[in-house]
């Protein structure tokens, strides 16, 4: 073999082996960035008018449509859930209609020629005899006065521990300087004529239990009276010229002026006026936060709801079956409170912010 021949076999294994060992390096990828998914809350607008139920005998499976009494709120809201109004009414069935109990519609009419004559208490229990004819939806927190030409008083009181109307009839030689305590029952001035509800706080049994008991020391919670409303600032100390101010008799040289009859409703205004100040108490406030009247962390109140979301139906150890505070209000109300706060919360429901099964179904 030529020289030559054998440099060119050489140069050829040569480039055959560096052509091996010679690949082109791999060029990495470059990383790809992670997609961004971006999470979008939708913005809930409130803003609306909205209304909720609660209704008699719900818990006894009557469906609202065939409920007697039912209480309906009202509510209407900004986009944010902010209550700028709000309205609560106690609906009953009464002779074929609807009506409200707060309507504050009093027909009043006095026969000064009857003698008030006490109701018999007890389970027998029977209504004595008025000077009063009075119509109206309902008597809480009911008074009326009036005065004749020859300057008889008649005077009906509701007082709201008892449930029971009082009234007076007082001559026209009467010394209206007498102290309230010194007007009691066992002193024939004080005249219990006519149970308006079974369901008051102080269960009377025997009128002798009540003897020395005036009109503002019925039972403690009869404080409600002196509290607020027309009698506010009376006690068992004043006078029965101021009481009988306080309900719109004028006086003239210590004796009352004639009049056909005054009326209204004391202590927070009754059902009127409980209603309002609920509705006042909301305003402002916002649903998403305020999402029921009651404070059901109370142990008294919230150990009494079933596992059906009912309150008050059973009797509970350690717990109560009504829920109500007339010192401090629930809502701005003195009244029972977990009916209303059903019917508000139901509302809510109407408005998106409650959901049906969070609602704690009061006891009617």
């Amino acid at each position: 073999m030529s020289r030559k021949m054998s440099l060119l076999i050489w140069f050829v294994v040569l480039a055959v082996v560096f052509s091996g060992c010679t690949q082109e390096a791999e060029v990495p990828e470059e990383p790809q960035e992670a997609a961004v998914v971006e999470e979008v809350f939708e913005e809930v607008d409130y803003s609306g008018t909205y209304i909720g139920y609660s209704w008699k005998g719900e818990s006894k499976g009557t469906p609202l449509e065939e409920a007697t009494q039912k209480i309906q709120t009202i509510i209407k809201l900004d986009s944010e859930g902010t209550i700028l109004e709000a309205d609560m009414l106690f609906w009953k069935f009464i002779d074929g209609h609807w009506a409200t109990r707060q309507s504050g519609y009093a027909d009043v009419s006095v026969d000064f020629c009857i003698e008030p004559s006490s109701t018999t208490p007890g389970e027998a229990h029977k209504n004595g005899i008025s000077m009063f004819d009075i119509t109206t939806i309902d008597l809480m927190g009911f008074y009326a006065a009036a005065v004749n030409d020859d300057g008889i008083v008649a005077v009906a009181i509701l007082e709201p521990t008892t449930r029971h109307q009082f009234e007076m009839k007082l001559t026209p030689d009467y010394d209206y300087s007498t102290p309230i305590s010194e007007v009691t029952i066992d002193s024939g001035v004080l005249v219990p004529t006519y149970r308006a509800s079974s369901k008051g706080v102080a269960k009377v049994n025997d009128w002798s239990d009540y003897a020395d008991k005036d009109i503002f020391s019925m039972n403690p919670y009869a404080h409600v009276m002196k509290d607020r409303g027309v009698f506010k600032g009376l006690n068992s100390k004043s006078t029965m010229q101021e009481l009988l101010e306080s309900m719109g008799i004028t006086f003239v040289d210590g004796k009352p002026q004639p009049v056909d009859e005054v009326h209204g409703f004391h202590s927070n205004g009754g059902w009127a006026g409980n209603y309002n100040s609920i509705g006042e108490y909301l305003v402002g406030k916002n649903a998403l936060e305020k999402t029921s009247l009651v404070n059901w962390s109370i142990d008294y109140w919230g150990k009494n709801i079933n596992e059906d979301n009912f309150f008050g139906v059973d009797e509970v150890a350690g717990a109560t079956r009504t829920t109500q505070n007339s010192i401090d209000t629930i809502a701005g109300a003195t009244v029972r409170m977990s009916r209303e706060s059903a019917s508000y919360q139901r509302a809510l429901v109407e408005a998106g912010i409650l959901k049906e099964e969070d609602v704690i179904k009061g006891r009617f």
